[in-house]
């Protein structure tokens, strides 16, 4: 339930990074409304898993997916260049977020 947690949180500052752009400054009221619910949510569903899930563990997870997935949305919703080089470290933070939870003794699984 914990990782489902930090799933919804993920997912909340996505969407909220993902709206900012949109505010133009917070100058844009919807998009500005989004930005500010979404940063809400993400952290107050990241304080939750923060009760079984080691901190470090969890902010890690939560910052690399979002890192990942903001960079996938800037490519695919507002045309940003993304390069090979660009794609390998996406990648490699991928593959640090495996690696902490799949091989690491201090991720807790609960």
């Amino acid at each position: 339930m914990n990782w489902l947690l930090l799933g919804i949180a993920i997912l909340s500052e996505v969407i909220a990074t993902s709206a900012l752009k949109s505010s133009e400054g917070f100058t844009r009221l919807w998009p500005s409304v989004i930005v500010i619910a979404g940063y809400t949510s993400a952290f107050y569903f990241l304080s939750l898993t923060l009760k079984s899930i080691p901190i470090g563990i969890a902010y890690a997870v939560w910052s690399g997916a979002g890192v990942a997935l903001i960079a996938v949305i800037g490519w695919v919703m507002f045309g940003q260049k993304l390069d090979f080089a660009a794609g390998i470290g996406i990648g490699l933070i991928v593959a640090g977020v495996v690696v902490l939870n799949v091989f690491s003794g201090a991720s807790s699984h609960s």
